[in-house]
């Protein structure tokens, strides 16, 4: 039997999402262990350090170190790039907070990068690890619905002054690289990927409203009062044609306020409602060609919160010599497939895909985590 050992790892960006990812890397992994952080802002990066009892680090100090293996990218989108090169050159394998780069040209390069260090490199979202988005591939799997034949995802958000209390410069929603379709429209794309394999091919529209006349208006905002630009598509329509020959239709818009999302896949026999690919899990609900409705039991673990499950999954894909579920392909197949919907214009909105992937291995369905190395998620 294969001894148990955790993988050491370090996270660079103690932002607003850190915290639930060393949360669950310190405490839920049995295969993670978590030893430094770090982040450009200093002081942050030391509160963190003294709450978990790990290590406060530069991003060179944690290149340097040899035990170190792995790498959690979570800095600003714009950083992402940078952040995750210098890892990789350095050795390292890395994990990136969605969506890994802000272009594919950027993903290609920190993919030939790993490859040429015999690295990996993943990419979040991994909401569709989680007992809600199993269970559905599961129930299609299965043949519940029949044969897939149309997906319908709509998320709408109201990205207004109330998201921006600190500095005018965190715009996440209205910066290249951010918007709607990056922060949210990533996760509907990953789960469809998942449940409905690669996509073939996709065409889009989209606008970008009131891109020069948006006030920041919270008095908190130190930016308050003055023009809110916005450089990054808020409104987006695609739609996909997928290898299997399911379609799709995918809708973000963060412009509009009390919006009821939906994920619905719609099949021969069946419909399916999923949960919201931004969490864990949630009601699935099963709808049969008699119009019998039912709630699917989820019997997969990961109900809660669990961000970092990729990372998890990666680090036993290291010690077993197998391929992340969040794997490079499947990171850079939703970052083509949603900057490709989003920029489309006028008669060149059609776009077929040049990267792709196969659908990651379905848990085993009762599964919490393995103590053994040797016994595999």
């Amino acid at each position: 039997m294969k001894q148990f050992k955790p993988v050491k790892v370090a996270v660079i960006g103690c932002g607003m999402i850190s915290g639930i990812y060393l949360t669950n890397l310190k405490n839920m992994f049995n295969v993670t262990e978590l030893v430094g952080c770090s982040d450009i802002i200093p002081e942050r990066s030391k509160a963190k350090a003294e709450e978990f009892g790990i290590k406060q680090m530069t991003n060179e100090e944690i290149f340097a170190d040899p035990e170190i293996e792995v790498v959690v990218n979570l800095t600003y989108h714009t950083s992402h790039f940078e952040v995750s090169k210098a890892a990789l050159e350095a050795g390292k394998n890395v994990y990136s907070e969605k969506m890994m780069c802000i272009t594919v040209d950027e993903a290609k390069e920190l993919g030939r990068i790993a490859k040429e260090k015999g690295v990996i490199f993943c990419g979040a979202p991994d909401t569709f690890l989680g007992a809600g988005l199993q269970t559905a591939r599961q129930v299609i799997d299965a043949g519940l619905i029949g044969t897939p034949v149309m997906a319908n995802a709509i998320v709408v958000r109201g990205y207004h002054h109330e998201r921006f209390k600190d500095t005018p410069e965190r715009r996440f929603a209205f910066l290249p690289g951010g918007g709607i379709m990056y922060d949210m429209g990533c996760y509907y794309l990953q789960a469809l990927i998942n449940i409905l394999g690669p996509i073939d091919s996709v065409c889009g529209y989209s606008d970008t409203r009131d891109a020069n006349s948006r006030i920041f208006m919270n008095a908190k905002n130190p930016g308050y009062g003055t023009v809110m630009k916005i450089e990054t598509p808020n409104n987006v329509c695609g739609a996909m044609k997928f290898k299997s020959g399911a379609m799709g239709v995918i809708i973000t818009s963060s412009e509009s306020v009390g919006a009821t999302n939906s994920f619905v896949i719609y099949g021969t026999k069946g419909v399916l409602t999923l949960n919201d690919p931004n969490d864990f899990t949630a009601p699935i609900i099963l709808k049969t060609a008699t119009g019998q409705t039912s709630e699917i039991p989820q019997s997969f673990a990961y109900k809660d919160n669990s961000r970092g499950l990729g990372v998890a999954d990666m680090c036993y894909a290291l010690r077993n010599g197998r391929e992340p579920r969040c794997s490079y392909d499947r990171a850079i197949h939703v970052l083509e497939a949603g900057v490709n919907i989003m920029n489309l214009e006028g008669e060149n909105n059609y776009h077929k895909m040049e990267t792709t992937c196969e659908r990651a291995a379905a848990f085993e369905s009762g599964i919490v985590e393995y103590p053994e190395m040797v016994l595999d998620i």
